[in-house]
């Protein structure tokens, strides 16, 4: 008979963790500029804070990413307030401190500061029941880049159609 692993359960457990998951999507920041480099980070949260994420209350619209005084902070990002929450309810909209190495923090406020690129919040999500942003480093795009990028996505779109009508 063969002897089962102790930690079997718990391997178990973790691996179908279901708290891994996407919590809000930034569509606009990915149509309106050109990604050239994606980082994790965590952030520093309040209590109803991290409750509102959990219920998957936040806008990433409008926001972006600033180097402060050696730090970053993430800006425009809007947290609704906890529903259940008394007076001590946080402020939907305030700046909120971006984890990061030092030595990243520095790459990315000096790649920032060029002209034309900007920090801004892809998605959020929980990982591990933290809460974690990927910030993408992006260049602005055109107009006719935009045109450009809705053109070849209709492309794709049709062959994988035809694809799929062949098949049949």
């Amino acid at each position: 008979m063969a002897r089962k692993n102790r930690n079997s359960k718990k391997n178990a457990k973790t691996a179908t963790n279901g708290d891994n998951r996407q919590v809000a999507v930034n569509r606009k920041a990915l149509h309106d500029y050109e990604i050239l480099e994606r980082v994790e980070a965590g952030l520093v949260l309040t209590g109803t804070e991290i409750k509102s994420i959990r219920a998957g209350k936040v806008d990433l619209r409008d926001a972006y990413a600033r180097s402060q005084n050696g730090e970053l902070w993430l800006h425009g990002v809007h947290i609704a307030p906890y529903d259940a929450a008394s007076y001590l309810n946080h402020e939907p909209r305030r700046p909120r401190k971006v984890l990061l190495h030092r030595a990243q923090i520095n790459d990315l406020a000096l790649q920032a500061a060029q002209k034309g690129l900007t920090l801004t919040p892809l998605r959020m999500y929980l990982k591990n029941h933290y809460a974690k942003v990927e910030l993408g480093l992006g260049r602005g795009k055109r107009q006719y880049d935009k045109r450009r990028t809705m053109i070849e996505r209709e492309r794709e779109r049709d062959a994988r159609q035809a694809v799929k009508q062949w098949r049949e």
